[in-house]
């Protein structure tokens, strides 16, 4: 490990006296509103989050802006260390929440049920506190003239609906890295080392319209047969085994008194590895229905590959270590949903995820942050960091 005396508890004191400037930072991002689907709204907070970086870090020493037209920027910005080390931080700056969600639900402070102060917003839990927390991390580092990796941050605006322009990209950072910090928020306190493969399957049923009333044999409903395939596709999961199916999403027909012509649903499967996958790949193409005239056709996407938990995990224990020295334990979970540690992960590269928020209700109306956990959790991964300064630590025997 890095010979040089640790810093954890000197950057904890740091960032405890800058608690109240990071929770600003937190707060301004939270309130420019990024849907993922507002490409106005994500530019404007693009723009915002670089002016932030900027504010506290200075100009990059490289820097990289990336846009499709259709989906948030990809931005990246690298600042050169004194070390041999090249550490990625991934963090992504849309929500999942629409435009105005803000108007009807302003930044409140409060206290949870331990009397604990709680900040509450759209997004601020999933996840532009890491955000904040990942800039500070690196100030903290820089004001101690202490020693550091390079890093680069890469912020994507897409992660959402399914990092679908910034996956590439994600991938071609990851590849100049020793590391990834993916700064999601955390699982109550607990850092992500195993997440599901999902995939987002579509089903499209053809089948022949006629007048359900008039003639009610010569119609075969696509809405009766994909009905029927959405109950044999549910019978693919397999709970024991960490797969799931769900369909949620369904539509088609153009009237009550059609056989339905067309209809489709869409279904969220989450899979522990690759062995379910292609279970679940050769269960689905399997199923038929009871009537021939109805064409079946299911498109298969798998849109994050899983995250299998690795051992030893030396970038685990050098979070853990940095924990330690600020007394936090820091427990590992393997979690049901997916994140762009899903993409870096399938690479090889080493990858923690969940070092960012800790709080809770990430997608709801409930979606909090706890802000004692801001100090703490900025000064973990600044730790962290510095025990990147020259690479990857190697395990210890």
């Amino acid at each position: 490990m890095n010979p040089l005396p640790s810093p954890d508890a000197d950057l904890h004191e740091a960032a405890l006296a800058a608690a109240e400037a990071i929770v600003a930072d937190i707060a301004a991002l939270v309130e420019q509103e990024s849907y993922s689907r507002d490409l106005p709204a994500l530019q404007q907070a693009r723009a915002d989050l670089r002016t932030l970086v900027v504010e506290r870090l200075g100009e990059p020493d490289d820097e990289d802006l990336t846009a499709d037209g259709a989906h948030g920027e990809v931005l990246t910005m690298t600042y050169r260390g004194t070390g041999s080390g090249r550490v990625l931080i991934v963090g992504h700056y849309d929500t999942v929440w629409p435009t105005g969600t803000l108007a009807g639900w302003p930044l409140t402070e409060a206290a949870d049920a331990e009397g604990r102060r709680t900040l509450s917003g759209p997004g601020i839990f999933d996840m532009k506190t890491g955000l904040a927390q990942g800039i500070w991390a690196l100030k903290l580092l820089r004001e101690a003239s202490l020693p550091m990796p390079t890093v680069t941050f890469l912020f994507n605006g897409d992660e959402e609906i399914g990092s679908v322009a910034s996956r590439p990209l994600i991938e071609k950072a990851a590849q100049d890295a020793d590391a990834v910090l993916v700064l999601e928020a955390t699982a109550d306190g607990a850092v992500k080392t195993g997440r599901k493969g999902v995939g987002i399957f579509t089903v499209r049923a053809t089948g022949v319209e006629a007048h359900a009333g008039l003639d009610p044999a010569a119609g075969a409903s696509a809405i009766h047969a994909l009905a029927e395939f959405v109950v044999k596709a549910v019978q693919v999961a397999d709970l024991g085994r960490g797969t799931s199916v769900n369909v949620g999403l369904i539509e088609g027909g153009s009237g009550t008194n059609v056989a339905a012509g067309s209809a489709s649903a869409m279904l969220d499967i989450r899979v522990p590895d690759s062995a379910e996958m292609d279970r679940v790949d050769r269960e689905l193409d399997a199923v038929t229905v009871s009537d021939p005239r109805v064409r079946i056709e299911v498109e298969h996407f798998w849109n994050r590959p899983p995250m299998a938990p690795v051992t030893p995990n030396p970038l685990l224990e050098a979070a853990r270590e940095s924990a330690r020295e600020i007394g936090l334990a820091l427990p590992d979970v393997s979690v049901g949903g997916a994140s762009d540690a899903n993409f870096v992960a399938a690479l090889g590269i080493p990858v923690l995820c969940g070092m960012g928020a800790v709080g809770g209700g990430a997608h709801a109306r409930h979606e909090h942050i706890r802000l004692e956990a801001v100090p703490r959790f900025t000064a973990l991964t600044a730790g962290t960091l510095f025990r990147l300064v020259d690479g990857l630590p190697v395990p210890r025997g």
